[in-house]
Order: structure tokens, then sequence, then C-alpha cells
């Protein structure tokens, strides 16, 4: 799979570790900023990372801020993105099998870096259950596209 991932300043340090873990896995990943831990708006990676993954250049994304919440937010403000929060492995492995989430958004100052690893290789491993699953998301699809 080619992924983005992106994240703030309070998501910079958990970021390498994550790069190269992904890596590890056998994917690809691309680093759409930031490039240091000086301070910076979380809405603009959340949104850089989430249009990449909506354009359908990439198969999935990654964001990281301080708690993961308000970088989720900007991320589903992109139509065709559903980006969920998750801190702990069970929710990262429901967003995707009951959700479809293309995006993971990880907190950095939330979870450590052992259990961010444990909750990107569920949502990269789990697959979508579909059935009365798709009938959810398809309500979703319909009102984000009045």
């Amino acid at each position: 799979m080619k992924i983005a991932i992106g994240s703030d300043h309070g998501g910079f340090e958990l970021k390498p570790a994550l790069i190269d873990y992904v890596k590890e896995l056998g994917h690809e990943i691309v680093d759409f900023g930031v490039s240091s831990g000086e301070k910076a708006n979380y809405p603009d990676y959340g949104i850089k990372v989430a249009e990449a993954v909506a354009s359908g250049e990439y198969d999935a994304g990654i964001v990281i801020c301080g708690t993961g919440i308000g970088i989720s937010i900007a991320a589903n403000k992109v139509k065709g993105i559903r980006c969920a929060c998750a801190n702990e492995v069970f929710s990262a492995k429901m967003a995707k099998e009951h959700n479809n989430a293309n995006v993971l958004a990880l907190g950095a100052r939330v979870i450590g870096e052992e259990v961010a690893k444990m909750a990107v290789y569920q949502w990269l491993n789990s697959e979508f259950q579909g059935g009365r699953h798709s009938e959810r998301i398809q309500i979703i699809t319909d009102y984000e596209n009045k």
C-alpha cells in the first residue's frame, strides 16, 4: 500500500518511528510534514494527508497530533475521508472493520510508541467487513454528497 503520513509539532516525535515501522511492514510511506518540532497548525497537515488519500494517489493516511482529535476533525472535512481517532488497538481494528476508515489519527501525547505501532498494524491488516456496515457507510456518503 501507498500511505501518506503527516503531523503537527505534537506528533512530530512519534512520526519517524511509525514511518520506519510502516516501511518494515512492506508499505510505501510518504511524509507530508512537519519536518521539525516547531509550532505548526494541525489542520494544515490533516487536510494535506486527507486530500492525498481522497485523490486516490494514496491508499491510506496516518495523521498525528497531540491527542489525535483535532487532526482527525480536520481530515474529516475532506470529502470522501473517514478518519478515525484511535489511541488504542481495538478502536484501530474496528475503525477499519466496521467504518472502513481510510485515515487513522493518533495522539502522540496519549499513546506510546509501541501501542501506536500495534494500532497501526491492526488498522493496516484488518479488512472492512461490509454487510450491514456498508449500509451505514452509504448513509454517511449520501449525506456528504448532498
